[in-house]
């Protein structure tokens, strides 16, 4: 059979719509089948299997997290702006794409395996970004400016605080507490308050 490109998008698109929604458990390739328009050989065809689609679904939730720490290279900025401008890129990316946090931190508990192998490639992706920012801590440290922070409890405490705000964004939306305008303004008063928080956990009050 000749490959279709318009088709094989079009089955992990839906995947990723319907594994974002349910999770891996109550998605099948049925399903998936059922929202494209197709039959559930195709499905096999294109992508062998359910897991291999959902590794698929998955990595791209990941770095999408990830890529929110990525882009602060910039030797223009002050510590404080790239911190800044580092707690409201990784904001933003959630922003886009609010489901996700809820997505990864249930398929995360719910598979110990999966757990283990997102350790790995976190240490490996983030390296560069790690080295980058210890660089840059100990210079503040040393001049007295921050108390001393690993950066690894840096980006876990910012990942942690957006992270936060989606968990609250997802389920003030399935209750249907504010409407959407009340929580997008709700959303970036949180952006900008999260950069105060971690400012304030790291600054060397005296």
């Amino acid at each position: 059979m000749k490959r279709n490109q318009t088709a094989e998008k079009s089955i992990l698109d839906a995947a990723e719509r319907l594994f974002l929604e349910k999770g891996f458990v109550l998605t099948s390739t049925i399903m998936i089948a059922k929202e494209v328009g197709c039959n559930q050989s195709l499905v096999h065809y294109y992508y062998r299997s359910k897991e291999n689609l959902f590794e698929l679904v998955f990595q791209k939730a990941l770095n999408t997290v990830i890529a929110g720490f990525t882009d602060i290279d910039d030797k223009n900025l002050a510590f404080e702006e790239r911190l800044k401008h580092c707690v409201y890129n990784q904001f933003e990316m959630l922003q886009a794409h609010p489901e996700i946090v809820f997505f990864l931190i249930n398929e995360l508990s719910t598979n110990p395996k999966r757990l283990i192998a997102v350790k790995e490639q976190f240490n490996t992706l983030f390296s560069d970004i790690l080295q980058l920012i210890g660089r840059e801590l100990k210079i503040e440290i040393n001049s007295g400016k921050i108390q001393p922070i690993s950066p690894i409890d840096l980006i876990l405490n910012i990942f942690s605080l957006n992270a936060g705000v989606f968990l609250h964004y997802f389920i003030s939306k399935k209750l249907s507490i504010f409407t959407d305008e009340e929580l997008q303004i709700k959303l970036e008063q949180n952006k900008h308050l999260n950069y105060i928080l971690i400012m304030r956990s790291i600054e060397n009050i005296k």
